[in-house]
């Protein structure tokens, strides 16, 4: 089979595994601003968006699936922002 390169697209996964209450939250922060990428509020366990540039963006559940989808990245945790871990996932590119 194959493979088409336009269809590939390649996703940037950066995992931040501070310890202590919201540390690896914070330290994920940090590096959205020094890269400049603006990040919405925290909503309990739902993702947070991500978009390059100076945006304010809204909590995950106040954003339509269309808004979702114009996202650069999210931030996600697997459990809670409190104890970690954190990940940053900016959507790729196709290739």
């Amino acid at each position: 089979m194959e493979l088409n390169e336009q269809n590939i697209n390649s996703d940037t996964v950066i995992t931040f595994t501070q310890e202590g209450d919201f540390q690896a939250y914070y330290a994920a922060c940090a590096w959205c601003n020094e890269n400049g990428y603006s990040h919405g509020s925290m909503a309990r366990d739902m993702p947070i968006g991500l978009v390059k540039g100076n945006w304010i963006i809204a909590k995950w559940r106040n954003l339509s699936l269309e808004e979702r989808q114009q996202l650069d990245g999210t931030m996600t945790c697997i459990g809670s922002f409190r104890e970690g871990p954190v990940h940053i996932v900016i959507k790729g590119e196709r290739l």
